[in-house]
């Protein structure tokens, strides 16, 4: 059961006894985590991973062990007492460690803790504590799945209503939600919580998601009256899709299925299930479409609905169903979140019923709309990326994808019907849209202002863990324009665009997915997507080229390139994260996956695939290109394979990385002229960054893929694999300088070429002028890992994932004065910064407690260690001239090549 006492308060009292002092000691746990969340309730998970970070004034601090205890009695935790598990002193720095106690009771929260030793046994006099609460796990569920009627061609949302009546005091109380489509639920007139767009999307057929969400500050003794509202989302799909999800397997009219689980003073409980005494009835949203847009007609309206006073005479009873699938899971990931707002935009008057509002950026977000006006006058609010010279939003690049019905179900716009009352609002509860630009067209005069309109961007909210400064601002916008591409792309799983397709491209993410993990700390969302992925993997270990999706994508657009993301995502995680869940949960798909390669590439090479999608000019070699995926593929296999002790099929498939790398080099490597294929850009630098050049041709190869960029007059030459890899092809092997010069070009074609025309996020195609431009595509985001890696020099070592060790190569290259990257790593912020003064570089690098670091330097003046102001020892360099240094701050001045 749920703790009946006032969990807030007391857990606040309790934490504040237990870290009374902290900030005095010299060591003590920080950030706890649960499943990579901070406090959750409602997770399924049998053996919960908790984590944790070391705050400290030691500069010098190593972790020697760590104890965790777990109680679901706060009071006993409070002792030191652990009732569900004591881990004891175990040695070692690990700060990431699964449960591993009794077995875990249903709706239940558990109170932890962990301390922590240092290197010479002293033990952290602070001892900070989190919790987790359970979700339903393996209880059966006792509600009814419900719904209004059978019909999918129905367009007014469903609105549900139940009055209960409690009687007693209310100290505790949860709801617990499954949904097919979206759903918002209040209490007594009160939406519960700030997400959005719940539950994420999923194959509604084979799995499906609830929400634990706490009502307990909303229900109370007396008459509590429970509405609800379910929105179409991807399970109702009512527009018509290129993507066939208006003929999905599972389309149905949405549906719920809810618990109320009530605890009361006395310690009793009560629970109340959605069955066939709800009553439901149709409301004010007469059309919504997560694709297209949302209509309400504000004299559909029922005021007060969800209150206990409303008459529900004119109400029907709600219908029972089956469940959707056979499977219902928690969602343990960041929600979908307001984020942002923009008020009081730039606005432009196009006629006496038309006006235009502009943003300060491209996001994904919504609208809300504040006007007064006459009864049945309606507003067309339209969302759009660019307007056309008469100063109307325009969507000829969004339209080539949607059938408006003639007008019916206009893309990307939302429908607004006034009741005449007053000032009325109106903000789309079941859809978001791309845009910069709104309009708002009346069907009669009105007067618009600037604060009539608002606009909110909405994302998945995950923690920003990243930032770079320079200073040269084209790399700073480049940087800002990446994030907010993958912002813009995030809602639940990781998308292309957010204005026309919303579909997540497999390949868009992968490319990009290093990019992600150095700015957000978002593997919730990619664990969440892994899971999407098993469940569309054909038995045959096919992928779709979009995932989530009912049919499309699995005879076009997929391939090696773009569904390795079923064995590059896990291995990410695991080399950013030091977590191997994923790398565990997917290891039986990625074999299927990369067996199934095997069985149609049997001499060890595939052009099964798009190849580099959307080329500036070059056109490389597709069976290359692909090829040098399904190396990656068979290599990171073996790799997990042998991690996760499974001996045998990590030599197989070291066996296939090996005879697919010989392949790849027999065809492709001319050896008299140490260049692959033709020698463009993209076949000369993925070799060399997938590691396939053979040591002895790897300078020539490099040599020649920079004489080939010279050529090209130090502009790049490539498509979306080609991004992947170029920057840092060069950036490895000699030449930083000429990388930099490619990556802060502002001619066509480059990053520059979108920012210095006005792009405020990352572009689908190079070339702007073209009819099918998306302007909000993440997948040429590789170019921000790149700050990290190349110019902060901050690079993962695999050997000890999560940056418990990790390797600082910066490149001081020209055109720059100074560099600064933060990166807030699994264990704690490393920071990579440097600046010229003079003749000199100073370069100065903060690696946090508990890890260490590699530096790799040339040409180094002077070395000091910044807490002491000693210069550092002998020992800690290495017989290559490395430094290697535990956490602390460093300075190294280093000899200025450019003078």
């Amino acid at each position: 059961m749920i703790d009946k006492c006032c969990t807030t308060f007391y857990a606040g009292i309790v934490l504040l006894l237990l870290t009374a002092g902290a900030y005095g000691q010299s060591f003590f746990p920080t950030s706890l985590t649960c499943e990579h969340l901070t406090d959750p309730i409602g997770i399924d998970a049998e053996k919960p991973r908790l984590a944790w970070k070391i705050a400290t004034d030691d500069a010098q601090f190593q972790q020697g062990a760590y104890e965790i205890i777990v109680s679901d009695d706060v009071s006993l935790l409070q002792k030191g007492v652990g009732n569900a598990w004591h881990s004891g002193k175990v040695s070692g720095a690990r700060t990431l460690v699964a449960y591993n106690g009794k077995k875990l009771k249903p709706r239940t929260r558990y109170y932890w803790m962990v301390s922590t030793w240092d290197e010479n046994g002293t033990k952290s006099a602070a001892r900070t504590f989190a919790y987790f609460e359970t979700g339903k796990l393996d209880e059966p569920w006792r509600a009814q799945w419900i719904t209004d009627v059978r019909d999918t061609a129905i367009q007014p949302a469903a609105y549900f209503r139940k009055v209960v009546s409690l009687g007693k005091k209310v100290v505790s109380a949860r709801a617990y939600i499954a949904a097919a489509g979206l759903f918002e639920l209040s209490v007594n007139g009160r939406k519960i919580g700030d997400g959005l767009l719940n539950p994420m999307f999923t194959r509604f057929d084979k799995r499906n998601l609830y929400l634990t969400l706490d009502v307990t500050g909303v229900i109370q003794k007396g008459e509590n009256a429970i509405g609800m509202i379910l929105g179409n989302g991807w399970y109702n799909h009512q527009s018509w899709s290129e993507w066939d999800f208006h003929k999905a397997v599972w389309r149905d009219r949405p549906a719920f299925c809810m618990e109320i689980h009530v605890d009361y003073a006395d310690g009793s409980s009560e629970k109340i299930y959605s069955d066939a005494t709800w009553k439901t009835a149709l409301g004010p949203i007469i059309f919504n479409s997560i694709y297209t847009g949302e209509h309400y007609d504000a004299r559909k309206e029922q005021r007060g609905w969800n209150l206990s006073s409303f008459d529900d005479a004119g109400w029907h009873p709600a219908i029972g169903r089956e469940a959707p699938s056979p499977r219902i899971i928690a969602q343990a990931l960041e929600p979908i979140r307001i984020v942002d707002k923009f008020g009081q935009l730039e606005i432009t008057k196009i006629s006496d019923s038309a006006y235009l509002y502009k943003l300060p950026e491209n996001i994904a977000g919504i609208t809300k709309l504040s006007v007064q006006g006459e009864r049945g006058t309606t507003f067309r609010i339209k969302h759009g990326e660019t307007i056309d010279h008469h100063n109307h939003v325009d969507q000829s690049t969004i339209d080539i994808y949607s059938d408006q019905k003639n007008g019916l179900d206009p893309f990307q716009t939302d429908i607004f019907i006034l009741k005449g009352e007053g000032l009325e609002e109106f903000m789309p509860r079941f859809n978001y849209k791309g845009f910069q630009y709104v309009e708002v067209t009346a069907d009669r005069p009105v007067d618009l202002r600037a604060n009539n309109l608002t606009a909110y961007r909405i994302n998945s909210d995950v923690r920003p863990v990243g930032k770079i400064e320079s200073s040269n601002e084209l790399v700073n916008k480049i940087w800002a324009a990446t994030n907010r591409s993958y912002l813009s792309n995030l809602h639940g799983y990781p998308t292309d665009c957010p204005q026309r397709e919303k579909n997540g491209w497999t390949g868009d993410a992968h490319i990009a997915i290093e990019a992600a993990l150095f700015n957000y700390d978002a593997i919730t969302v990619y664990e969440k997507w892994l899971a999407d992925h098993r469940d569309a993997q054909l038995e045959n270990g096919v992928l779709p080229a979009i995932i989530p999706t009912s049919t499309w994508g699995y005879d076009w657009g997929n391939g090696v390139d773009w569904t390795s993301s079923t064995v590059i995502i896990p291995w990410t995680l695991y080399r950013y994260y030091g977590d191997a869940r994923a790398l565990l949960q997917n290891y039986s798909s990625m074999k299927r996956f990369v067996d199934y390669v095997t069985s149609i590439a049997p001499e060890g090479l595939t052009d099964w695939g798009l190849g580099d999608w959307v080329p500036y000019k070059t056109i490389a070699d597709k069976q290359l290109l692909i090829s040098l995926y399904y190396y990656q593929d068979a290599l990171i296999l073996s790799k997990t394979a042998g991690l996760l002790g499974h001996r045998q099929d990590s030599v197989a498939y070291g066996q296939v990385a090996h005879k697919i790398k010989q392949a790849i080099n027999d065809k492709f490597l001319d050896k008299e002229k140490a260049i692959y294929a033709t020698g463009s850009q993209a076949e000369l630098s993925g070799p060399l960054y997938w590691g396939v050049v053979p040591e002895a041709y790897r300078q020539q190869v490099a040599d020649n893929l920079a004489k080939r960029v010279v050529a090209d007059d130090k502009h790049l030459d490539v498509g979306l694999l080609g991004s992947k890899t170029l920057l840092g092809a060069l950036s490895d092997n000699g030449y930083a300088d000429l990388a930099f010069e490619v990556a802060t070009q502002q001619t066509y074609p480059s990053w520059g070429w979108w920012i210095r025309n006005g792009a405020t996020t990352l572009y689908e195609t190079w070339k702007i002028e073209t009819e099918t431009l998306s302007r909000n595509h993440v997948m040429f985001g590789e170019i921000s890992a790149w700050f990290y890696k190349a110019l902060g020099g901050i690079n993962a070592d695999e050997q000890n994932p999560g940056f418990r060790t990790f390797v600082v190569r910066p490149h001081f290259v020209k055109g720059m004065d100074s560099f600064r990257a933060i990166y807030d790593s699994p264990g704690g912020e490393i920071v990579s910064s440097w600046n010229r003064i003079n003749d000199r570089v100073a370069f100065d690098l903060t690696i946090p407690p508990n890890t260490q670091a590699t530096v790799r330097l040339e040409d180094v003046v002077s070395a000091i260690d910044s807490n002491t102001g000693m210069p550092i020892g002998i020992d800690s360099r290495t017989g290559n001239g490395d430094f290697h240094l535990g956490s602390g701050s460093y300075r190294f001045l280093v000899a200025d090549r450019i003078h």
